[in-house]
């Protein structure tokens, strides 16, 4: 009783106290990206955290009031978790009412072995090698991750800071590895900011990254810092980090690459 009165109250908080902070930046990435399409089966990734737990919440609620017909899956890939780390995903998951089917792998342990310069970014892909895996021999033929609005602006600017180009995180990709099978990013347009406030206001406590790298070691977190401390003396520098990918002006960049073919300013100039 008490389980799904809380379930109630988590539902509801995403349809009407955050109504507008997060339900309608969900609904709006749904429509103005596509993201669900008629019999499309989705596996919803959940790495434990706030941002994914939300995700498979919402993807749930819009199950209920959409018109079109879809199926959900909700999948934890375990990339080498301690035993407490687990027992709070399945807690979670079942105080709030998601259905999660579980996947172990030994990453963190592959990693430790490995010792790579980018542990983040390998990390990264291998689990998505994984969850592609396991999406596909459950059927589906989309997973659904939870990357918001603040890991798009990032991503943009550690591009730029970091590997001297200009790329974003893009709201859906089709596969390239792994044929029939796309990834979307449902909350594309949801801020991190909204996601905490929704996760104090229902007292929800979710894990951390358990990765062995130190978040404050780790360049995501020195751009979050760089964004926060610009954002003081600007407060549209989200918006217009966001904004940026969409309004490159091809005439006035140097160079350019499409399909793997680079382009320069004078190839064409006059």
């Amino acid at each position: 009783m008490v389980i799904k009165m809380k379930q109630e109250e988590v539902e509801r908080s995403i349809i009407k106290t955050y109504r507008k902070d997060i339900w309608r930046n969900f609904t709006k990435a749904i429509t103005e990206y596509d993201l669900i399409k008629e019999n499309d089966k989705i596996a919803v990734c959940i790495s434990g955290g706030k941002d994914s737990f939300l995700l498979a919440k919402c993807m749930q609620e819009i199950k209920k009031h959409r018109r079109i017909n879809f199926e959900l899956e909700f999948i934890v890939m375990d990339p080498g978790y301690d035993k407490s780390s687990i027992k709070k995903i399945e807690k979670n998951a079942k105080l709030i009412g998601v259905p999660i089917k579980i996947y172990h792998s030994k990453i963190f342990e592959s990693l430790t072995s490995m010792k790579p310069k980018s542990p983040c970014y390998m990390c990264a892909r291998m689990r998505r090698g994984h969850l592609y895996n396991y999406a596909k021999e459950l059927g589906c033929n989309k997973i659904a991750l939870g990357h918001h609005f603040n890991d798009v602006i990032e991503t943009i600017l550690m591009g730029i800071l970091y590997n001297g180009e200009i790329v974003s995180m893009l709201p859906k990709i089709k596969s390239k590895n792994f044929l029939g099978l796309e990834l979307i990013r449902p909350l594309y347009l949801v801020r991190e900011s909204a996601i905490i406030n929704w996760t104090k206001y229902n007292e929800l406590e979710f894990i951390n990254c358990s990765c062995p790298l130190k978040k404050e070691d780790s360049k995501r977190y020195e751009i979050k810092m760089l964004i926060k401390k610009l954002k003081e003396n600007n407060k549209f520098v989200e918006y217009n980090l966001f904004k940026s990918v969409e309004n490159i002006n091809i005439n006035q960049v140097m160079g350019y690459i499409k399909d793997n073919k680079r382009y320069n300013y004078y190839d064409n100039y006059k």
